[in-house]
């Protein structure tokens, strides 16, 4: 299935299979949550005399270790679609990366063997994150998110909405003051709005409100949005908010389905707004 309509490329296909479809340079901007254990059906062989950028130096693939994580699909899936994002996403361009403890280490491993520069670790503290009920550790009130870009010897131009990030301001976050740069803890409320959830919901959906922020950062108006793992949709609707051309991959119809409707209703909302 596909919906297509205005600014809005939503394809219920595999992304990883779709990826070789993909024009060098054409995505400016990519926001990448990742569900655990996402794997694909690519033949991996890698060469034992293969070297790889990273680490400061070339990395020969002919340890135990490199043995071990190249058997994990985890981390081929992760080195697999951050390799792809490099070449589709503009030198202007970022890619932001959702993770918590299960896969931030591969993310991280990952980005440093293909050459792609970390510019920041965002820390997303949530509030009111839910108890932990066993009482047999911390509970769990954070994630991270990378902002990462292709690097490179020249001089980096990647695009950063730097005005904007200082003007930003929300009642809901108590560590962001008005007219101060932005840092890289955000306190952001887990909880979703009725609007968000009108449709159904994704166990693992991210308020809007953190999908806004980072288009409003690192966007471009009237350029090009990727979401290889689309979920509930919410990162496509906050680039459609923002006027950018949104492509979005989900495989699951039940998901597909509740984008497709939740971009069809902001797609409703942005041109009654023109009227």
């Amino acid at each position: 299935m596909k919906y297509v309509k205005d600014k809005i490329y939503l394809l219920q296909k595999d992304v990883f299979e779709e990826f070789p479809k993909f024009n060098d340079n054409f995505f400016d901007l990519c926001i990448v949550d990742p569900p655990y254990g996402a794997s694909t059906t690519k033949n991996w062989n890698y060469n034992s005399n293969k070297k790889l950028q990273g680490f400061g130096g070339n990395w020969k693939l002919t340890s135990e270790v490199w043995d071990l994580l190249s058997q994990n699909d985890s981390f081929q899936s992760t080195y697999f679609w951050l390799k792809e994002l490099k070449r589709v996403i503009k030198t202007t361009g970022s890619i932001w990366i959702h993770s918590t403890y299960h896969n931030s280490g591969f993310v991280n491993v990952c980005c440093q063997l293909l050459g792609l520069e970390i510019i920041n670790e965002i820390v997303w503290y949530k509030r009111n994150s839910f108890p932990n009920l066993s009482g047999r550790r911390l509970t769990a009130s954070h994630e991270t998110i990378l902002w990462v870009h292709k690097g490179g010897e020249k001089k980096r131009e990647y695009v950063f909405n730097y005005e904007d990030s200082k003007a930003f301001f929300s009642s809901s976050d108590l560590l962001k003051e008005q007219g101060k740069q932005m840092r890289t803890v955000w306190d952001i409320p887990n909880n979703k709005t009725k609007n968000e959830t009108q449709f159904g919901s994704h166990p693992t959906q991210k308020p809007l409100r953190v999908a806004e922020r980072i288009v409003m950062l690192t966007g471009v108006k009237g350029g090009n949005l990727l979401v290889p793992f689309v979920g509930s949709g919410t990162e496509m609707v906050a680039g459609l908010k923002y006027d950018m051309n949104v492509f979005g991959f989900e495989i699951e119809t039940k998901y597909f389905n509740l984008a497709k409707k939740r971009l069809e209703s902001t797609l409703q909302e942005t041109q009654t707004l023109l009227i």
